[in-house]
């Protein structure tokens, strides 16, 4: 069995789908990635979010790597996605789990608080995120998500963590014991090789057994 890839990647919110399909294509031709995060802004209508996912889910699947989209969870069948992730908050996770079923990935974003993390992970999400690592606001919050929030979930909780918001290099060295995947900042797209930033990234973080 293949030792599995720990990184997790977002697309940018302000992307052309038709444009960006090629560099992601290149990126997880070159890298090893677990997972894919579809965002649009959010005046997006379906239409945008349909074109989006149709550029770009062959791209993942061509991959093997999940695509999920950010909260827009009953466009996940229809558009033939992977799962969602819950950004919001203001969604019931077992709701969600119950419309999508077990074969679909459904996460959540629980900002810098343990407790929100432990109902997520009860409610039964796939994974829990927590953020931001970097700079406050990176992810709409004033609270950083610090390492020892990492650590005491790797001890504690068996549901996966994301570590997100503003996430550097550096920041992916010291947290690779603790997070279980972890997602680059969306200023790695700004680059003019996204794919070997990426692939640093992914130097950082063994991958699991």
């Amino acid at each position: 069995m293949s030792a599995a890839p720990r990184l997790y990647l977002v697309t940018p919110q302000g992307m052309d789908a038709a444009a960006f399909a090629p560099i992601l294509s290149h990126v997880l031709a070159s890298v090893p990635v677990a997972c894919v995060r579809l965002s649009l802004p959010g005046d997006a209508d379906e239409a945008a979010w349909t074109l989006a996912a149709n550029h770009l889910l062959p791209v993942c699947h061509d991959a093997d790597v999940a695509l999920v989209l950010t909260d827009h969870y009953r466009l996940v069948a229809p558009l033939g996605l992977d799962g969602v992730h819950l950004a919001a908050g203001r969604t019931q996770l077992r709701d969600v789990r119950t419309e999508l079923g077990r074969d679909r990935i459904v996460g959540a974003f629980a900002g810098a608080s343990r407790h929100q993390g432990m109902v997520l992970a009860e409610a039964g999400a796939d994974y829990v995120s927590f953020g931001p690592v970097g700079a406050t606001g990176a992810l709409g919050g004033t609270e950083r998500a610090e390492d020892d929030l990492f650590q005491w979930w790797a001890e504690m909780i068996e549901t996966p963590s994301v570590a997100e918001g503003d996430v550097k290099l550096a920041d992916a060295e010291r947290l690779n014991e603790h997070a279980d995947f972890v997602m680059p900042g969306a200023a790695i797209w700004d680059e003019d090789d996204p794919a070997a930033i990426i692939a640093q990234f992914a130097g950082a973080l063994p991958a699991f057994d």
